[in-house]
């Protein structure tokens, strides 16, 4: 039988000792110096999420149980405070059908909340709670949002209190279908992880200013979400705030924005260098009866310049219902007048 190997090293091949300074003790580094372990971007997140969790709210529904008198919590989620004097943005799908809304302020304040209007069209909806001199989130554009910028969302998924996420936007210019039904246009993809009760929360650049309200997720998919762009929720929040609802002229189109060639902005002399693409055109729709196409670019609408979603929103509001307008559409290198007749929009 063939000898073991032995594990005992020889004396030749033994390694000469050296002789090793003693361990030296890390030195301690005091309170005032803890920024200096924190990168440049972890000290973003840490000043973003220190401004803006004041402004970020829990809101717990309740609705009359099935068979039974008595309310019980039907669902929660979350929101933040946009002026000081109580109005909070969040989703529709949160409050909707509610019979009691309660919002719980970062300090652990509990108010009962009136809902004020809700548009389930964007999925946004604006509550308010009887209290002044609150911490209200600064708004930001959604204008100049570039994929791969820094975004950060604050919520209250499952019920703990001001979840911080971090990640990127993913993508611009998005559709999105609302539970309505409708189409949003131009919504923020991202990648920052959003879970069950982030809906309504803010979604954060990295100056602290509200750029996005979070309101979905794809499942199973992996870092598929997405927030309603702030220019379409200002727009929004303004009219639900004034008249409680919206009423929408329609006219059966989704669209995106898109950057226009500078040969097609010099040939036509257009004021701006932005239109909307249109994406898709509904069957039976006024947009199908005025002739428009997919493919087709989307300049102004009676003569008001058309940049992108949000204006074509702006435009096609109530006084628009019936009434015929004009669209200016770019075919290819074609400049096309388009005479269409909005209808009001089907309400969910």
């Amino acid at each position: 039988m063939a000898a073991r190997p032995s594990l005992v090293v020889e004396e030749e091949f033994a390694r000469p000792e050296v002789e090793t300074a003693p361990c030296a003790t890390p030195p301690r580094i005091a309170p005032d110096d803890d920024a200096a372990l924190l990168d440049d971007y972890s000290r973003t997140v840490v000043r973003i999420v220190e401004a803006i969790s004041p402004s970020v709210v829990n809101i717990d529904i309740y609705k009359k149980a099935r068979g039974q008198g008595r309310e019980a919590r039907a669902g929660t989620g979350s929101g933040f405070l946009f002026t000081p004097d109580g109005f909070i943005l969040t989703n529709s799908h949160v409050v909707s059908g509610a019979e009691r809304v309660d919002v719980t302020l970062n300090d652990g304040s509990r108010l009962g909340a009136q809902i004020v209007g809700d548009d389930p069209g964007t999925d946004l909806a604006v509550v308010r709670v009887n209290a002044h001199g609150l911490h209200a989130a600064p708004l930001g554009t959604s204008r100049s949002l570039r994929p791969g910028q820094l975004v950060v969302a604050i919520g209250n998924p499952y019920g703990f209190q001001c979840t911080v996420t971090t990640g990127v936007v993913s993508a611009l210019g998005r559709s999105l279908r609302a539970g309505s039904g409708r189409l949003i246009d131009n919504v923020i993809q991202t990648d920052a992880p959003l879970n069950p009760g982030n809906s309504g929360g803010p979604l954060l650049d990295s100056a602290g200013r509200v750029i996005g309200v979070n309101t979905a997720v794809i499942l199973p998919a992996q870092g598929i979400c997405f927030a309603i762009a702030i220019d379409t929720v200002q727009f929004v929040a303004g009219r639900l705030i004034k008249d409680g609802t919206i009423r929408r002229a329609y006219i059966g189109v989704a669209g995106q924005n898109v950057p226009l060639h500078r040969r097609l902005v010099r040939f036509h002399a257009l004021p701006s260098d932005s239109a909307v693409l249109v994406v898709a055109v509904e069957d039976g729709s006024p947009a199908r009866a005025a002739g428009l196409s997919e493919g087709d670019l989307i300049v102004a609408c009676e003569g008001v310049p058309v940049t992108g979603v949000d204006d074509l929103h702006r435009i096609l509001t109530d006084a628009r219902v019936g009434a015929r307008s004009r669209l200016t559409v770019l075919r290819g290198a074609e400049r096309l007048e388009l005479d269409i007749v909005p209808r009001e929009a089907p309400r969910p």
